[in-house]
């Protein structure tokens, strides 16, 4: 069920659980003039369909969504199986560290860890955010997995809720950066790629960006 932001009780940030924190302020540029994230792949909406996948581990998801798209992406999780709530991303063109921070600060109160993923990653496999949960939890501030080729997924990671909040926001205040820019100072573990074999397919990692990736994804349904 999508909801609107709104009170809640307090109540000590839970380490044994992760909430989910789907990105969804992108500007689809290079798939054209239709939303991707609301392209149905098989019959499913992108943003959805990692939506489900994320509900399938945890009862609490919040969207970071472009603020003129709330509504479509509140169209899109309509009977969601998990609390859902799609917030305004407050700087969509500035790359993710802005709907990281806002949706990252979201679920803080009850959530001590969260599990941030693109919404253009419509193969994400809960398996592997419940395994970097498992390599950050409880001592860490994150885990993340760096490619053989060096490049690191920060997109699909689990995450410290506050600790990554704030670093998100130092960056953004300081004029923007890099996601790697907001963990200057925090403990974040490094999963190598290789570790990963036999834990997930690397499917996971598949991202739609243009209309050739989205043919793709067709064919990996």
């Amino acid at each position: 069920m999508a909801t609107d932001p709104g009170d809640g009780e307090p109540t000590d940030p839970d380490p044994a659980a992760w909430a989910g924190v789907v990105l969804a302020g992108g500007g689809s540029t290079r798939f054209g003039e239709a939303d991707k994230l609301l392209a149905e792949l098989d019959g499913t909406p992108l943003v959805r369909r990692v939506a489900d996948r994320l509900a399938a581990r945890t009862e609490r998801l919040v969207v970071a969504a472009r603020p003129g798209k709330r509504d479509t992406i509140r169209e899109a999780f309509a009977g969601v199986p998990a609390e859902a709530t799609v917030l305004a991303d407050p700087e969509p063109d500035q790359g993710p560290l802005a709907g990281m921070a806002v949706g990252l600060d979201a679920v803080s109160d009850r959530y001590e860890y969260g599990a941030v993923v693109a919404g253009d990653m419509p193969f994400v496999d809960p398996a592997l955010l419940d395994y970097l949960h498992a390599r950050a939890a409880p001592e860490h501030d994150g885990a993340l997995v760096r490619t053989e080729a060096g490049w690191y997924n920060t997109t699909q990671a689990v995450y410290r809720t506050e600790a990554v909040a704030r670093g998100c926001e130092r960056v953004l205040a300081d004029g923007g950066g890099r996601i790697l820019d907001a963990f200057e100072g925090l403990d974040t573990v490094t999963v190598e790629e290789a570790e990963l074999d036999g834990v997930v397919p690397m499917r996971t990692f598949f991202d739609v960006d243009t209309p050739e990736d989205f043919e793709d994804a067709r064919e990996l349904v």
